[in-house]
């Protein structure tokens, strides 16, 4: 893949997110930076690194694909659904579970997505 300077302003937006922008912020993000990409450019640009394997797609149940950057350690998200805050996170407990899992209806785990969605505890309520 060639990398254009309009695809280098997208691959350090993505690189810098801490979230999990949808295009349309990554949008956002990157003409702050060049105001000269278009859209198009951004859908295509998006697309082309999700099969070159350096994005991964999510869709979090909020109508829109957001995207983060493959990540070599693997972790799982939990979803605020008040927010669409997404929380990522990793357990060695649920990780193993898994595995067992596979294993007993006979099958060797090559790899799992796990989304958890729910709703903040009222943190008075937490305390009692």
């Amino acid at each position: 893949m060639r990398m254009t300077d309009q695809r280098r302003v997208i691959a350090r937006v993505l690189s810098q997110a801490e979230d999990h922008p949808d295009v349309e912020e990554v949008y956002r993000r990157s003409t702050a930076i060049d105001p000269h990409i278009s859209i198009a450019t951004v859908y295509r640009t998006v697309r082309l690194f999700e099969e070159a394997g350096i994005l991964e797609r999510h869709d979090f149940r909020d109508g829109r694909s957001r995207y983060e950057q493959v990540s070599e350690r693997h972790h799982d998200h939990l979803i605020n659904i008040e927010t669409g805050e997404v929380i990522e996170f990793r357990n060695e407990e649920i990780e193993k579970l898994q595995v067992e899992i596979a294993r007993k209806l006979g099958f060797k785990l090559i790899d799992h997505r796990l989304e958890l969605y729910g709703v903040p505890v009222d943190r008075e309520t937490k305390k009692s």
